[in-house]
């Protein structure tokens, strides 16, 4: 088996370049990182990965830590997804994506904690136990939502004004004459729950309106997100007749929502208005009208949030930064 040395001598520079040719820490000219890359394919050697992350003290892996869903992911999660590849490929690092279920994962991180240099914490709780832990075991750490308590001037993190996107979307149906808007939102652990009430509340507020409570209903564990759209509209129409129209936290609970709306024999726009806090669906051809939504940018978010992180892998002592990226309204014919 071909050593580092082997190359180096063979391409005529320091086992130190080599290393750095591979691991990406550091700068290499194009012409050197050409002859290293070319002396190793004739030698067909493979640096040992595990062997240099014991010597580093580095994995050049970072964590994306998510919810788990019985579904596959939403577009809102594939283009974050992108988002965070694309950083990672141009800086040298791998992306590991955790969704296990808290079931499975008590017990995974009982016996080992994950190969990461620090990790991307997506949709925080208000109590959320990854948070306290990985800033107990001081890992590097960036959040993609809001950071509830202390933790928002302590963490970095990256987030949509999730306030004003609320209340620009209800405040959108009450300009078109809507008054009972049901609001199917996330789970109420979630800050991005809270915000979003408060965008609600605050929608209803600055029109001079007032607003019924049990119109915002927020999710629970016991349904899909497509499942609870449909059983929560059905539910709803049935109780509230007077709903005419409706925001869902993902364009899956807009799915369920239109599935109900079609066995009740209404139709969507005349008899109900839709709009998701997503936009993009990869459901986009099972909604018919196309949906409204509100483009959130996810694969910027991505981006950020691992350019973030990776940033204070390589410097710890990096002030703590926060980015807001802007979201858009996209009304299709939903409404």
């Amino acid at each position: 088996m071909a050593t580092i040395d082997e190359v180096a001598k063979i391409a005529k520079v320091s086992k130190g370049t080599v290393s750095n040719v591979f691991s990406r820490k550091r700068y290499v000219s194009p012409d050197v990182v050409e002859r290293v890359l070319s002396a190793a394919d004739k030698l067909n050697f493979k640096p040992n990965y595990w062997a240099r992350t014991l010597t580093t003290k580095e994995t050049r892996i970072i964590g994306l830590n998510m919810p788990a869903e019985r579904m596959k992911f939403s577009q809102f999660h594939l283009s974050l997804l992108n988002g965070a590849l694309q950083e990672c490929y141009e800086h040298g690092y791998r992306l590991l994506v955790n969704t296990l279920s808290s079931e499975y994962l008590s017990k995974v991180e009982f016996m080992a904690s994950d190969p990461t240099d620090g990790e991307i914490i997506l949709d925080p709780e208000v109590n959320d136990k990854r948070i306290k832990e990985r800033m107990t075991n001081g890992t590097s750490l960036v959040v993609v939502g809001r950071p509830a308590g202390d933790y928002i001037n302590q963490i970095p993190y990256v987030d949509n004004d999730n306030i004003s996107v609320a209340e620009c979307v209800i405040a959108y149906l009450i300009g078109k004459g809507h008054r009972h808007v049901l609001f199917l939102n996330s789970f109420r652990s979630r800050t991005v729950a809270r915000d979003r009430t408060w965008g609600y509340e605050l929608a209803y507020r600055n029109a001079g309106l007032e607003m019924n409570p049990e119109l915002v209903l927020d999710r629970d564990d016991s349904l899909t997100s497509v499942e609870f759209g449909y059983t929560r509209m059905k539910q709803m129409l049935k109780a509230y007749p007077e709903i005419t129209a409706v925001a869902t936290d993902t364009d899956k609970m807009a799915l369920g929502v239109y599935r109900a709306v079609a066995e009740m024999g209404l139709k969507i726009p005349d008899d109900l208005s839709v709009i998701a806090f997503s936009d993009d669906s990869v459901f986009s051809s099972e909604f018919s009208p196309p949906l409204s939504g509100m483009r959130l940018n996810a694969e910027r978010l991505g981006r950020e949030a691992a350019g973030l992180l990776i940033e204070r892998i390589r410097d710890p002592s990096t002030l703590v930064t926060n980015k807001i990226i802007p979201a858009e309204l996209v009304i299709r014919e939903s409404c």
